[in-house]
């Protein structure tokens, strides 16, 4: 089974769009940001079997089109009616969407409404939601097993066994997953970001955290056991939110990252 997705990117303006000149999908994308328009990523993913002929899943071409001529009015109706949120608006395209490319299915739409903010639905999971928020902190670690000699520790980690540590500066996404409620929201933004910010970045923010964080004294700060931490720490913070963390991903550096979950 192969799964293709297609980025495509547009804007809502205030007035009227001049027509596009022939099927486009450039970097900033069509409609063009005009004024104060309010610009969105949709992400859409297919699955199925190649097309013999062409060897594509689908002609990305086609996905644009779909998207533009049936998405965009979807978005400009929920902004006039003054109730527009994320998780309202793809859960409105899976509908819209999902028998929009015959012979491939509709698997997962993403919604990005700012690099750091994105909304989800996995088809075969609606009405489920899922939102994921980006974080970032920095701080100092070492890689050291006290169990090890000193020379296997060289071994082991390289520089990263340096004795007086090294510093990232830390990416962490937060997937939170859910039904969204009356008004169409999985959680409140602000509520969400306080709650990672209480008991996560003010707690690991400028630290070393082999020394001054409690869950690592005994702990190895790799990126994984960063990303574990992380979600135990959240887990019971959003246990009366009404939503369930799904996931936890930590970017140790743009090259290494790791997700955990339970």
């Amino acid at each position: 089974m192969f799964q293709l997705t297609r980025e495509v990117r547009f804007a809502v303006n205030d007035g009227p769009d001049k027509p596009a000149d022939g099927p486009t999908n450039g970097f900033g994308g069509y409609p063009t940001i005009r004024g104060l328009g309010r610009y969105f990523e949709l992400r859409v993913t297919l699955e199925g079997a190649l097309d013999p002929q062409s060897g594509y899943l689908r002609n990305i071409r086609e996905i644009d089109s779909v998207v533009r001529q049936r998405a965009i009015p979807l978005v400009r109706g929920q902004l006039e009616s003054g109730r527009a949120t994320g998780e309202a608006m793809v859960t409105r395209w899976a509908d819209e969407l999902a028998d929009a490319w015959p012979g491939a299915k509709l698997a997962r739409l993403e919604l990005g409404l700012s690099p750091q903010f994105s909304v989800v639905a996995v088809l075969s999971e609606l009405p489920m939601i899922q939102v994921s928020q980006m974080f970032e902190f920095s701080a100092a670690h070492r890689l050291h097993n006290p169990a090890l000699s000193g020379d296997e520790n060289l071994r082991l980690y390289g520089k990263c066994n340096n004795p007086h540590g090294h510093g990232h500066n830390y990416e962490i996404k937060v997937t939170m997953r859910g039904e969204p409620d009356e008004n169409g929201l999985l959680i409140d933004t602000v509520r969400f970001e306080r709650l990672v910010k209480q008991n996560v970045i003010d707690k690991f923010d400028h630290k070393h955290l082999n020394i001054e964080v409690n869950e690592f004294l005994n702990l190895i700060p790799t990126v994984e056991n960063i990303a574990k931490v992380v979600y135990q720490l959240l887990r019971p913070a959003f246990a009366g939110e009404g939503v369930q963390l799904s996931s936890v991903t930590v970017w140790e550096t743009p090259k290494t990252w790791c997700e955990y979950s339970e």
